[in-house]
């Protein structure tokens, strides 16, 4: 059981009125609210310690670098990682990714390689993989889904081959909350030789990540998902592959010596940490796990599921011409939705004004809202610091909202 009232005094950006209406904030899937601890953390970084880490030898650069190293341990141990050397700090998700197909792109991957993703994906873990097929000429393939959201395995395991190299998929979807089978789908790429990336922005906030446990070779996510602070992000890889992997970028940090004839990298993880890095975002970030550790991830994931049972049979008990996107059977607190022939902008700009913070659009996601032949949808998703009295709000302002609009 979790102390919801306790919990929400610790978000300050929760105890505030928009429009005169006090603030729902139900658009946790695209950013999370961060607890005091983080936002005293970083701001005690600049009062205190701010200094760049590394290279200095004096007293604010040594306890700059043992808060930034003390975050980069934090994260190792919460995601199982093997080795600290193999958590690389990037700005987020799709740094990560970004980072991965760059190097892949410097001769790994050639003409007649296959990439595989899935209809589920971020335009993140699209549009990198699309441009590394269009330097390389590899071929994307892409796992189908079915009306519930949900892939199809049967379909995957056809498309894999000894050709897939690399395999690229979502641990939850941001837009529907499918949670894929992400550890069978890296055993199965295993058994014909592929490697697999696997992004995790949207389950590091619901779900305990095990990356040993997964056997996953690249894993990403995202510290503002995580309660954290915003441009800051972490990739995990297995220390072989980040060895073979060619740096992503070039500067300061991620060297062992430079001359004008030759250049030699660092070891991991510098050597993917070119420039001055978000130290307090790392130290936020780091803060950001202990926070959700002291609740406990199985406590969050048990009352955000709550949550989303609550929400779906209220919305389903309130609106006959109510259609849900995304019911697979395995799915995290986002509830995808429109009502009869509204455009979901429309009631969004009125829920807003009710004081209820909602998503709209394709986010980020268009082949899946192309797949209903739908321009959007409304998304409202949960966290562990939201309560069944903010969905009873959120459903009185959709009311007034479809009654204005019909």
């Amino acid at each position: 059981m979790l102390d919801i009232q306790s919990i929400r005094a610790h978000f300050p950006i929760l105890n505030q009125e928009v429009n005169g209406k006090p603030l729902v904030y139900f658009d946790n899937a695209a950013t999370t609210q961060k607890p005091l601890k983080v936002i005293e953390g970083v701001d005690n970084y600049y009062r205190t310690i701010n200094s760049n880490v590394h290279r200095g030898v004096h007293h604010l650069s040594g306890l700059a670098t043992d808060a930034m190293e003390g975050a980069r341990a934090k994260i190792q141990r919460h995601i199982n990682a093997a080795k600290l050397q193999e958590v690389i700090f990037t700005k987020g998700t799709t740094d990560g990714i970004n980072l991965l197909t760059s190097s892949l792109a410097k001769g790994l991957i050639k003409e007649g390689d296959e990439i595989i993703i899935s209809h589920l994906e971020h335009h993140s873990n699209i549009v990198p993989w699309q441009m590394l097929c269009e330097q390389s000429g590899a071929l994307l393939k892409v796992i189908p889904i079915n009306g519930k959201g949900e892939l199809s395995l049967d379909a995957y395991r056809s498309l894999l081959s000894a050709k897939t190299k690399w395999v690229a998929v979502n641990h939850i979807s941001n837009a529907l909350g499918t949670i894929n089978p992400v550890k069978e789908m890296i055993a199965l790429a295993h058994e014909v030789g592929a490697k697999v990336l696997i992004d995790g922005a949207q389950a590091a906030p619901h779900l305990q990540i095990d990356v040993q446990d997964l056997a996953a070779d690249i894993y990403v996510l995202s510290g503002h998902k995580l309660f954290g602070p915003t441009g800051i992000g972490i990739l995990y890889g297995k220390e072989d592959l980040l060895n073979e992997l060619p740096p992503y970028q070039g500067g300061g940090e991620m060297i062992a010596e430079v001359t004008f004839e030759k250049t030699t990298y660092a070891a991991l993880p510098h050597k993917f940490e070119a420039g001055t890095p978000n130290i307090a975002g790392a130290i936020g970030l780091g803060l950001a796990v202990d926070y959700v550790n002291e609740i406990g991830l199985a406590n969050i994931s048990a009352y955000e599921q709550e949550l989303l049972e609550y929400a779906t049979q209220e919305l389903k008990a309130n609106f006959s011409n109510l259609r849900i996107f995304g019911e697979a059977e395995h799915k995290t607190s986002v509830v995808s939705f429109l009502i009869g022939d509204i455009h979901p902008y429309d009631l969004g700009v009125i829920l807003d004004k009710l004081g209820v913070a909602v998503r709209t659009g394709h986010h980020c996601t268009q082949p899946i809202m192309q797949y209903f032949n739908i321009p959007g949808t409304l998304r409202a998703s949960f966290a562990f610091y939201n309560t069944k009295s903010e969905i009873d709000q959120m459903i009185a302002a959709l009311q007034k909202g479809v009654a204005m609009l019909s």
